[in-house]
Order: structure tokens, then C-alpha cells, then sequence
């Protein structure tokens, strides 16, 4: 079986909200993907809620779009503790976390529902299961506490 490197790190170490590169790879062809973790909570301590990640996985595939070019998918661990972000090509972890941070800046002041996409059955598998309010509330929550460009120590952006 092979292994993954996200079931190798020590959750009992890390200390979020950070962002963290898991992996870059080359392909074949020469193409370099970077796979990050947006970590938002601390891993067995707090979760974030269905309605919330949803709606907040939504947002950031569609924002941090704004800020980062080449990313290829945004997606929630199954944890609930945070996201992957996939991109081509490589960026610093603090340049995905100053990205990070102003798209939760944006999502709190300026977001409305309107804005949200894939809210309605043909665009979401679920889309009832959807929070903006709760989501707001989690984008405060780690822009209060600071995005770390380390999962290990505290090196707020």
C-alpha cells in the first residue's frame, strides 16, 4: 500500500491555522503540481461544520482564483479541518497564506449569499447543505487567530 504523506504528519504537533506545502511533483513531462494544506482547525480538537466547509469550499475555489494563478481544485479534508489546494508550478507557503488571508478578508466583509456559486441542484450534489453564516463566523475565526506560514510554529502573515 502506498503511502500518504498526510497520514504520516503528526497531528499532534501542528498548530493551526497555517498553511503547510504537503508535496510537489514533477510529472512525466515536466509539469510541477503543489498540493498545500490550508489547515483552519486544530486537527482533533475542533471541526468545522458540513454547512460551513461547504460553503466555504465554494468561496475559496472561486476567490483564491483571483489571487493564485494555476490552481487546479480546492477541497476539504474529510477531517474537516482544513483544505487541500492543488496548483501547478510551486508557491511559497507565505505567499498562499497572504492570498488566503485577504480572500477570508473578503469573504467576511463583502461576501452575501448572491455571491456564493453552485448553490442550487443542477450546479451542487448537495446544495442544501450549505452556511454562509457559519462560514463568516470560521473565516473570522482564523483571520483572528492569524494564518501561520509554518504548521509548526507560529509565523503569522
Amino acid at each position: 500500500m502506498a503511502e500518504v504523506e498526510s497520514f504520516t504528519l503528526d497531528h499532534n504537533k501542528v498548530i493551526a491555522p497555517y498553511v503547510r506545502v504537503i508535496t510537489t511533483e514533477t510529472g512525466p513531462k515536466g509539469d510541477t503540481i503543489t498540493n498545500y494544506d490550508l489547515r483552519f482547525a486544530q486537527p482533533n480538537k475542533a471541526e468545522i461544520p458540513t454547512g460551513a466547509i461547504h460553503t466555504l469550499e465554494h468561496l475559496l475555489a472561486a476567490l483564491l482564483r483571483d489571487r493564485l494563478d494555476g490552481i487546479i481544485d480546492v477541497s476539504p479534508f474529510g477531517c474537516r479541518t482544513g483544505f487541500h489546494l492543488i496548483v501547478w508550478g510551486k508557491y511559497e507557503a507565505a505567499e498562499v497564506a497572504t492570498a488566503l488571508k485577504a480572500t477570508l478578508t473578503q469573504i467576511v466583509e463583502d461576501i452575501e449569499w448572491s455571491d456564493v456559486q453552485g448553490t442550487d441542484a443542477k450546479s451542487c450534489g448537495n446544495y442544501k447543505d450549505h452556511s454562509l453564516f457559519s462560514a463568516k463566523e470560521w473565516a473570522k475565526l482564523v483571520l483572528e487567530q492569524g494564518i501561520s506560514d509554518d504548521a509548526f510554529v507560529r509565523q503569522v502573515v
